[in-house]
């Protein structure tokens, strides 16, 4: 069975979700990508009936299951993608790892919309400035150091999150470094040194065959100013 994925036609919160597939090689259907997808995604969403509607993109069907939200989405497909592990504690520790992800995820949207998210940005520029100013000095070092921190204590050798096996939460990690860099490249240049560890399973992450055949593809949308990762300069300090 083919999973159907809905989202926007750009990286976003969907991203996350389609390195996963991509990873594992799972069919998937980039639903919103196809002729009549975006109409069918709203929809959905607009669709009172339905049991389980989604309140907004991204959202996963499968069968009779529909669920909305990045990290309970991964949650669901870790198991079946073979991208969790298989202990119950250990697979809610991704889960756990994963929704500290998305937090962060969160506040880098917060950089460049601190006020409203249906204003321009350049109608909240100002308080853009000092939002960044905060996040660069004490945000990113803050998350940085946390997943440095797991990262020490996994199993010698292991490059991944929860030792031995890759996981969605991995996956999850690389697109933020990934997102970060393009978003803030003067903070990260001289802050990714610090974390070793970060950053050699961003790199363990963009070797992976399958990821790296996708990262060349034309399935995956670049980073722009429409997105989560927006590149302002002025930002960047």
């Amino acid at each position: 069975m083919v999973y159907k994925l809905y989202y926007w036609p750009i990286q976003g919160r969907g991203e996350f979700i389609r390195l996963a597939f991509e990873e594992a090689g799972a069919p998937y259907e980039d639903v919103a990508r196809t002729g009549e997808g975006m109409g069918e995604m709203m929809a959905l969403m607009q669709n009172a009936a339905e049991a389980h509607q989604p309140f907004a993109p991204p959202f996963l069907r499968d069968g009779d299951a529909l669920i909305g939200q990045t990290a309970a989405i991964l949650f669901y497909l870790g198991p079946r993608l073979g991208l969790a592990p298989q202990g119950e504690l250990e697979r809610l520790w991704v889960h756990q790892i994963e929704l500290t992800i998305i937090d962060l995820v969160g506040e880098i949207h917060d950089t460049h919309h601190p006020l409203d998210g249906f204003l321009y940005y350049e109608d909240q520029k100002p308080e853009a400035l000092r939002r960044s100013q905060g996040f660069r000095a004490r945000r990113i070092p803050k998350f940085l150091g946390w997943f440095e921190n797991i990262l020490k204590r996994t199993p010698e050798g292991s490059a991944y999150l929860a030792g031995g096996a890759i996981s969605y939460a991995d996956l999850s990690l690389f697109n933020v470094i990934e997102g970060l860099c393009y978003a803030f490249p003067r903070a990260m240049g001289g802050l990714v040194p610090d974390y070793p560890r970060v950053a050699a399973l961003h790199r363990a992450v963009a070797a992976r065959p399958r990821i790296k055949a996708y990262l060349a593809s034309e399935r995956r949308s670049p980073f722009g100013e429409e997105d989560i990762f927006r590149s302002y300069p002025e930002l960047d300090g």
